[in-house]
């Protein structure tokens, strides 16, 4: 049986995905062109396809060549490397927009709400989120990511509504499988998953308000556990969406991972509503001028 990784362990970081197997943003962007559950494309050709009679098409030439469409391979490449350069270069892909952005730079107060929730993310001896999602701004001023890049082995009940879960075989665990191969000689990888940016997570329905942040909030501090009552089906079994002998990787020595069901959860109702109003505060597009003109 493997051993779980300690604080102390040279844990795994980087890498771009959920399980880090890309090394480059224009590898990563070939995924969801031919992962059957998003683009479903059945191979380049016929992204290629796809590209050659788009409405940017006259564009496309314009930048990599008139001929660019001779060579398939070539302008598949190069459209990759579009993605790329526009992910690290296009300011709406990373505006810094929001209202905590605006707060770090002095130009907007968070509420006396917000700065509750704010103190109770960055408490180490409370859920210690701030430990994986840095909240702190960093060298010369640069805006924080909300992740700190490492890996970590989270788990909640198995979720019967994904298609994938129909087979009872089939388990991710993130660095070492099923998509990621090279990590899966060394067990203590299995399960780890990238920490996620949670300010990317509350752009989406139904985070985009207080209440619905809330509201998830309130599942996983349910019975004082990261737990999800809705998969649960009665008695939680809260890793078996990992293999039985792999469930020892999962964290239960960090904060709040340590709590057990009956245990009195880290937060109380109050708590988790001045945490939610904190993290709506990450949301883009805040409108720093309507504010400041009240």
């Amino acid at each position: 049986m493997s051993e779980r990784l300690s604080e102390t362990d040279n844990a795994p970081v980087g890498g771009f995905g959920w399980d880090g197997r890309f090394n480059k943003l224009h590898d990563q962007a070939t995924f969801p062109l031919f992962n059957p559950d998003e683009m479903a494309n059945k191979d380049p050709a016929a992204v290629f396809a796809k590209l050659e009679h788009t409405s940017y098409a006259s564009r496309f030439k314009e930048v990599f060549g008139q001929n660019i469409f001779v060579d398939r391979s070539k302008a598949f490449t190069q459209a990759m490397y579009a993605i790329e350069r526009f992910e690290l270069e296009d300011p709406s892909f990373h505006p810094y927009t929001s209202k905590f952005d605006y707060y770090l730079e002095g130009k907007v107060q968070l509420t006396a709400q917000e700065l509750r929730g704010k103190k109770l993310f960055d408490n180490p001896s409370g859920d210690n989120c701030a430990s994986c999602h840095i909240d702190q701004s960093g060298v010369v001023g640069s805006h924080p990511l909300f992740t700190d890049f490492n890996f970590q082995a989270l788990r909640v009940p198995r979720n019967p509504e994904l298609r994938v879960n129909a087979d009872p075989k089939y388990f991710d665990m993130g660095l070492c499988g099923p998509l990621r191969t090279d990590q899966w000689s060394d067990r203590t990888n299995c399960s780890l998953e990238k920490h996620s940016d949670v300010s990317c997570v509350l752009s989406q329905r139904p985070l985009l308000h207080a209440e619905g942040c809330a509201a998830l909030l309130r599942t996983a501090h349910q019975s004082g556990e990261v737990v999800s009552e809705r998969y649960a089906k009665g008695k939680v079994d809260k890793f078996n969406d990992l293999p039985v002998a792999l469930r020892v990787n999962v964290d239960t020595t960090d904060e709040p991972l340590t709590r057990k069901a009956g245990e009195r959860p880290v937060w109380s109702e109050k708590d988790i509503d001045d945490v939610a109003a904190f993290l709506t505060t990450l949301n883009d597009d805040y409108d720093l001028k309507a504010k400041q003109s009240k």
